[in-house]
């Protein structure tokens, strides 16, 4: 199942997630630092995405309330809220 986060506070304009169940199969930001967000879509691909909400969200970038990989564990809650 594919589905689309627009995330708020970042750089990203768009954050898509594919599970198949709870687990991440892949995952694409569009308009942010690319060597960052395809390193944390290495990261978390073929984990469950329970465990990397837990483990991404509330981090923080510089003095923002919120990051890329923050608005990721938005995306997967959405995600997964969704099937």
């Amino acid at each position: 199942m594919e589905f689309n986060y627009k995330p708020k506070g970042v750089c990203a304009r768009l954050i898509t997630v594919e599970l198949d169940g709870e687990t991440i199969k892949k995952v694409t930001f569009m308009g942010a630092c690319s060597g960052n967000t395809s390193g944390i879509s290495k990261l978390v691909e073929g984990r469950n995405a329970k465990e990397v909400i837990k483990t991404l969200r509330g981090t923080r970038c510089g003095s923002s309330q919120t990051s890329c990989p923050d608005q990721l564990s938005w995306a997967l809650e959405g995600a997964l809220n969704a099937e």
